[in-house]
Formats: C-alpha cells, sequence, structure tokens
C-alpha cells in the first residue's frame, strides 16, 4: 500500500471501533448449502436491489427506502459504495465524490461527521443494520475495474482493505464483481486481489460472494476459490425458466458444495430481456416465478429488484443529472416500493421457515411428467412447475405458476397420513387443509383456474 492509503486504513480501524452493536454474524451452514447466523439459526437471504442507495438518495430518502423494506421482511439490501450510474465523477445528495480525484481510488475522507461521502455511507449502513438489514456491500461496480480501469491489482486490495476495515464491525456481506463477465486479462486476478483485501481489513470476519454479468454465475469462474463463500448468480431480466435452473445446478456442484443464491433475477417493471416495445414491462408474476423457481430448486434465499428502485429514479440526486431513468423506468423508487411484487417476496420465506428448514432439497423429480412432455408437465417457459421437499420426508412444497392439475409422485415422503393447503403466493393466504391416506401418486387441482393465477401446494405429514 502506498503512504496515503496506509494512513486511510489505520484511520478507517479506529472509526470501526467506534461503531455500535453489529447483526449476529453470518455464515456457512454445517450442509454447506444454506446461510446461518452465529447461534446456527436459519438466515434466509431476503435481499433488495438497491444498487444506487449511497450515491442518489439523501438521509431522508434513504430512512423512508429502508423503514419500507424493514416493514417488508426483507434482512438485506444490495448497494454499491462505488455506484454504477458515475459514482466517480458525479457527486452524491451532499455534494460529495467518493475519491479524491477521478483517476485513483484514494477514498476522501475528512474529519468530523457528516463531512464526507463515506460518514452518508456510515450513516445509511447503521440505519439499515438497526432495522435488522444485512448490507450486501460492493466495493465498486465493475466498469470501474473492468472499462475505466482506475483500480490496479494493488490499489483494489489496498482500497478493499481500507473499506473492510472501516465496516468491520458492522453488518455487511462482502459483494465482488458488479455485473461483468471474468475472461479478460487480468480480470480474475483483480478479484482475487479485491478478496485479499477485503481479508486484510476485517480478517474473514464477512461472508463473501461475486455478482458476475447477466446469465453466468460465480461458480463459472470461482467456484473452488477459499474466500468465495457462496456462489450468486445473476440469471437476469428474462422470465422463461431456462436461467433459473442454473440455480439448480449449482445446488448439486459436489467440488465443494456451496450455497447458491439469484443475485440478480429479473426485475419487477423491467422491460424484459431488455426489448420493452417487442416484450413491454414485466409485472409481479414475473418476479413471483423467479423467486420460486430459484427457492425451490435449492437456492439459500433470494433478491428481489425494482427496475425503479435499483436505479433509485425520481430521488432529488437522479432528477438533476439523469432526469430520464436508465431503459424507462416506469414510476418513481418512492411509487415503486410499493409495488406488489416487493411485498410478495416475503411469503415465501415464511413457508420455508416454518418448516425443518436445513433439510430441504430440490424435488423436480416428484413431479410426474405429462404424456405430453414439457408442454403440460414439468412446463416450460413461463409455465415450469417446481419442487421442494424435506430430506427426511416430512413435507413438500410445490410451485405451480399457472392454474393447471398437475399429478406428483408421493414416495419421498414418508408416513400414512397428511394433509395439503394452498397458498396463495399473491396475498401470502391459506386454503383449508385437506387430509388424505398414503397413496403412490396423486393429481392435485389448484383452487382457481388461469394463466396467471400461481399457487404453491403445502403438504405435510399429518401424523
Amino acid at each position: 500500500m502506498n503512504t496515503k492509503l496506509l494512513s486511510l486504513f489505520a484511520a478507517a480501524t479506529a472509526v470501526a471501533s467506534c461503531m455500535g452493536d453489529p447483526l449476529p454474524l453470518l455464515k456457512v451452514s454445517d450442509n454447506h448449502h444454506f446461510l446461518a447466523k452465529e447461534d446456527g439459526s436459519p438466515f434466509f437471504y431476503l435481499a433488495d436491489t438497491a444498487w444506487e442507495l449511497f450515491h442518489r438518495l439523501d438521509r431522508e430518502e434513504a430512512l423512508r427506502y429502508l423503514d419500507n423494506r424493514a416493514k417488508l421482511g426483507y434482512n438485506a439490501v444490495q448497494a454499491v459504495a462505488i455506484a454504477e450510474e458515475d459514482g466517480v465523477g458525479a457527486p452524491n445528495p451532499y455534494g460529495f465524490l467518493p475519491f479524491v480525484d477521478a483517476k485513483t481510488p484514494v477514498p476522501a475522507v475528512k474529519d468530523g461527521p457528516g463531512n464526507d461521502y463515506w460518514d452518508h455511507v456510515d450513516f445509511v449502513i447503521d440505519a439499515a443494520n438497526e432495522r435488522g438489514i444485512y448490507v450486501a456491500l460492493l466495493p465498486t461496480w465493475g466498469r470501474w475495474w473492468k472499462e475505466s480501469c482506475i483500480f490496479t491489482p494493488e490499489t483494489a486490495r489496498a482500497y478493499a482493505a481500507w473499506l473492510a476495515a472501516r465496516y468491520r464491525d458492522k453488518s455487511v456481506i462482502w459483494v465482488l464483481g458488479g455485473d461483468r463477465d471474468f475472461g479478460g486479462k487480468g480480470d480474475a486476478e483483480m478479484m482475487r486481489a479485491f478478496a485479499a483485501g477485503l481479508k486484510d481489513g476485517d480478517g474473514g470476519k464477512h461472508l463473501v460472494t461475486v455478482h458476475p454479468r447477466g446469465g453466468c454465475g460465480s461458480s463459472q469462474d470461482f467456484h473452488t476459490e477459499e474466500w468465495l463463500d457462496f456462489n450468486m448468480w445473476q440469471n437476469g431480466h428474462e422470465i422463461d425458466y431456462a436461467r433459473y435452473e442454473n440455480t439448480l445446478r449449482d445446488w448439486r456442484r459436489t467440488d465443494p458444495v456451496k450455497p447458491v443464491i439469484d443475485g440478480e433475477p429479473v426485475y419487477e417493471s423491467h422491460p424484459v430481456a431488455f426489448r420493452p416495445d417487442d416484450l413491454g414491462h414485466t409485472v409481479a408474476a414475473d418476479v413471483r416465478r423467479a423467486l420460486y423457481w430459484d427457492v425451490f430448486n435449492g437456492a439459500c434465499g433470494h433478491t428481489y429488484g425494482h427496475h425503479s428502485v435499483w436505479q433509485m429514479h425520481g430521488s432529488k440526486a437522479a432528477a438533476v443529472y439523469d432526469p430520464e431513468g436508465k431503459n424507462r423506468p416506469l414510476v418513481p423508487w418512492h411509487v415503486a416500493i410499493d409495488d406488489p411484487g416487493a411485498a410478495q417476496m416475503r411469503f415465501a420465506k415464511d413457508l420455508v421457515l416454518s418448516h425443518s428448514y436445513f433439510t430441504r432439497i430440490p424435488a423436480p423429480e416428484m413431479i410426474v411428467p405429462h404424456p405430453h412432455g414439457a408442454s403440460i408437465l414439468p412446463g416450460a417457459g413461463t409455465r415450469r412447475f417446481a419442487a421442494t421437499r424435506d430430506s427426511e420426508g416430512s413435507y413438500a412444497f410445490v410451485y405451480a405458476p399457472v392454474g393447471r392439475a398437475f399429478e406428483l409422485d408421493l414416495s419421498p415422503l414418508k408416513g400414512e397420513k397428511f394433509r395439503f393447503a394452498w397458498m396463495n403466493p399473491r396475498d401470502g393466504s391459506y386454503s383449508d387443509w385437506t387430509s388424505f391416506a398414503r397413496v403412490a401418486h396423486k393429481t392435485f387441482e389448484p383452487p382457481a383456474r388461469g394463466e396467471l393465477l400461481d399457487w404453491v401446494l403445502v403438504i405435510e405429514r399429518a401424523d
């Protein structure tokens, strides 16, 4: 490290020691498929995507956003310290820039509270933690280490060490990458430099993952790296099932076993496949399908996103230098936070946490194929069914993206008496329970038919 960064590293360590009580530390579960709190209890990662949180929201706006997400049951938000939308050159709402200049990643810090960019980041992280929300923190968006190249491996490690020391005692999860591939010369080495810097700064205290480009996963480049605690896919802004099978493929990896999560599925109100003129914008049903496909395929949680919220469209800062927004956002962020998909994510979280958690496994084999194949069951495109179950045979959940009868193979379940109910993923309500005796196969008819009426079947052993 150069002299300037060494002095900043020491100052960051002093700041960290003054911060308040953090949330429980997080770790990988004993079976390596899930995340857990330090006491061993389950941690279902339910994140919202707020990439521009530090850069575009002032304190009043940030508190409004965090209060909303805490109320809706989110326990994580994904945000970027050096944001994509000119996070180096465009100041935050208080007129501060993160670095002393636009070519060298040396943090611009001043003594006293509220005097620089990083004081605002401190405020937002503290406010999130106070509301029970971990910050999944990207040190920088990918453009700054890949195309604009303001980082070298040396300065990447030094900056990451400074950042990790500053937030060592806060409740964060480190996310490297930032929507980029790692096929270029030096790309993988750059990620390793960032990862080494994080360990320099916090001693490996916090979990580390990588956010890749669309259609890719961290496992493709870094799965065997010891510093990578869990895998992240960006299954991206497609609405068909094919992308979301990536989650199941990673769950099945045994070299070694690591948790997997979809860190960027399709966003609500996003142009479908970036083709709004041809395909329009997504709706809540699209983000619900991604949720249940990922979770029932073995994900250790899920990330929700809204196209207006990730970029904080319509914020006071964005209104100054980006009034039109990126890729046609439909409404301002403060309206978008109340769109229906945001409130519907917690129903899956509540469901899986209400049953034996660490024994849950994907169960695609329970869905009996229809003679007409993928056109009916298990389905294809936006009509794909998905199932998960307890490895001990005490329960199973099946996601039906359409109101259509389907047949299940119940042999993986153990017991002689069962009961089932239907959970409505649009409002979290449950039907009455119906009991039945053990059978090899059984057909289930959802409460209502309809192509946008999705359902979750919940089967439990009754004895």
